[in-house]
Order: structure tokens, then sequence, then C-alpha cells
């Protein structure tokens, strides 16, 4: 169990730890306190981008489909596969959010001139117009929860995420 120092606000992880304390004093409830707050903070940032990007009419989803194709540079294309891979979803996830997002006019399905079978999308003038604005928004809203920390300590909270995530995905995971 970490110890908290006495200046510190308490927050809903705190009642959960002391709770467990109370019933099970043998756990070190030390990761519980990491990934609970980060789970928490994941939640509650997804709600604050979500409101941002429901200005634009469009989701989470429907968003990083967007900026997968603006963050792959001109002409903004890339096939339905590397879309899939890149957002890790099934092929049905991501025709589905293609349906939407054509349906709106945001981006453009047409043939794969080098493969006959395969199928290109493209971010259309109206797509990319929407997602420069959807991101400067959606990275207003984290700016502003991550003004919370000096940025000081905001570099040393995402150079220590990065050590987590690299050690939790990377291969020596078990």
């Amino acid at each position: 169990m970490s110890a908290q120092p006495p200046q510190q606000r308490r927050d809903p992880v705190d009642a959960i730890i002391d709770q467990w304390a109370v019933v099970r004093p043998d756990l070190d409830t030390t990761a519980m306190e990491v990934f609970g707050r980060v789970y928490r903070l994941a939640r509650a940032m997804g709600d604050r981008t979500e409101k941002a990007y429901a200005r634009f009419g469009i989701g989470r989803g429907e968003f990083d489909v967007l900026a997968t194709l603006r963050r792959a540079g001109e002409p903004y294309t890339l096939s339905p596969r590397q879309l899939s891979s890149t957002l890790m979803l099934t092929t049905g996830g991501m025709t589905g959010r293609l349906d939407k997002l054509e349906r709106a006019g945001l981006v453009r399905r047409s043939p794969d001139p080098h493969d006959r079978r395969g199928l290109q999308v493209t971010l259309t003038e109206e797509g990319l117009s929407r997602v420069d604005e959807a991101v400067g928004v959606g990275v207003d809203a984290q700016t502003e929860a991550l003004a919370a920390l000096d940025p000081e300590k905001a570099g040393q909270l995402a150079d220590l995420l990065r050590e987590l995530l690299a050690a939790t995905e990377g291969p020596q995971q078990r």
C-alpha cells in the first residue's frame, strides 16, 4: 500500500484502497491505485473529447478514422485494411465507420488503381476541414485538463506512462 502525503486531495480511488486495507490488509494495492486512476482518467477524458467531437457531428470512432487519414499526409488515402490495422478494428467494424463517414461526405471510397480487388479511402475536402477543426478542439480539452500539472510534472507523467505502456504492450508481456 502506498503512503499518501497528508496535503494531497483524496479521490474515489483512495476510498476503494481504504476499503481493501480493512478487509485485506495483506494486499499491496499500489497497482490498483495506478490502474484505477488511469482507467478513471481515460474514461473522463474520453467523455470530454467525445463532447468536443460531437460539435462536428462525429464520435471518437469516426474521428479516429479521419485523423488516421489526415496523419497519412497528402493525398490522405489509405486502404480499408491499412485503416483496420492501424485502428485495431475488425474489417466489419471498419466498414460500419466508413459507411457512416461516406454518407456524411467526409470520406470517399474508390477502386485501388494498383489492385483490382481493393479499395482506397480518401478524405474529402469537408472531411479534411472537419478533422482539422475537431483535432484542435480535442487537444484543447486535453490541454485544459493537463493544466492541473506544471509542465515538468506533465513531462514526467508522459515519460512514466510511455515506460509503463511499453512494458505492458511489449514482447515481454505474459
